[in-house]
């Protein structure tokens, strides 16, 4: 019932703040979530069909989502001379576009929801430094995280990813944009895997790493700063029997270990190059 009642008056503060701002061409709003246990990590769960997604590590307990859309677009809009035959002389009166977000909290995890489906809305959320994140979105936006420690799923598809800073364990992947990532510290046990299919994958590790690396670029280079002990017993073949025929394939990935290996670490992408890099 707690939860219930935050939601609503958050809600309610987003609408009263909505209406003195329509003007200025430009609908903000602030969530703030407070956590079950801030002694403890928590996570978060944020996913958009439009619009960008910012986090932030910060030294703060709560939860705080900075929300920015910009005005409903009349289809007309970028035709506003042609008169409208349909309207037969009538006044077009401007609608403006109320925010559709809220946010859940339950034992420390804290769940956005948005609707984001017809106008892009952005997101900037601050959340305390030892957090998990769960984190997507398709169209007309980024996804840009720094300061944050824990377990990152990121997925994009229209858009860059950057992890800034960061660390604990990622998977992370985008279809047309770059992923750039730049790790403090990472989980010792835990594999991670970086891909896009349109872009450049960057990562850059501590010089004390200890991984497994599986590499693929259809059609670019591949780059280390790590005297990478690559697996010279290349290609690898696979058989498989379907339907009483045999399917052999090629495989084209490059195997190595890096300061004598450990949890994999897999990077892939088509049109672009990997970039493996130590931090200095």
């Amino acid at each position: 019932m707690k939860t219930i009642k935050l939601i609503i008056g958050l809600l309610c503060i987003a609408r009263l703040a909505t209406s003195s701002v329509l003007a200025q061409n430009e609908v903000k709003e602030q969530l703030v979530v407070p956590l079950s246990d801030p002694a403890k990590p928590g996570s978060l769960h944020v996913g958009l069909i439009n619009g960008s997604i910012k986090v932030i590590g910060y030294s703060g307990k709560d939860v705080v989502i900075d929300i920015v859309a910009a005005p409903k677009r009349s289809r007309r809009d970028d035709d506003d001379d042609r008169p409208d035959k349909a309207a037969n002389g009538m006044k077009r009166i401007a609608t403006g576009m109320p925010l559709d977000v809220s946010a859940e909290e339950r034992n420390n995890t804290v769940n956005v929801h948005a609707n984001s489906i017809k106008h892009p809305i952005d997101l900037t959320i601050k959340v305390p430094q030892r957090f998990g994140l769960k984190v997507s979105t398709v169209n007309n936006g980024n996804i840009e995280i720094e300061n944050v420690t824990g377990n990152l799923e990121v997925t994009n598809v229209n858009g860059y990813i950057h992890l800034t800073n960061v660390a604990g364990s990622a998977v992370a992947n985008t279809v047309n944009g770059n992923l750039i990532a730049t790790f403090k510290s990472i989980n010792s046990g835990t594999p991670m895997a970086f891909s896009t299919l349109n872009g450049n994958v960057d990562v850059t590790f501590p010089a004390s790493v200890k991984a497994n690396s599986k590499l693929k670029s259809d059609r670019g280079d591949i780059y280390s700063d790590f005297d990478i002990d690559v697996d010279r017993n290349q290609p690898k073949v696979s058989r498989t029997n379907q339907s009483g025929m045999y399917q052999v394939k090629i495989e084209d990935w490059v195997y190595g270990k890096i300061n004598g290996g450990g949890p994999e670490v897999m990077m892939k992408n088509m049109n672009g190059n990997i970039y493996i890099r130590k931090a200095k």
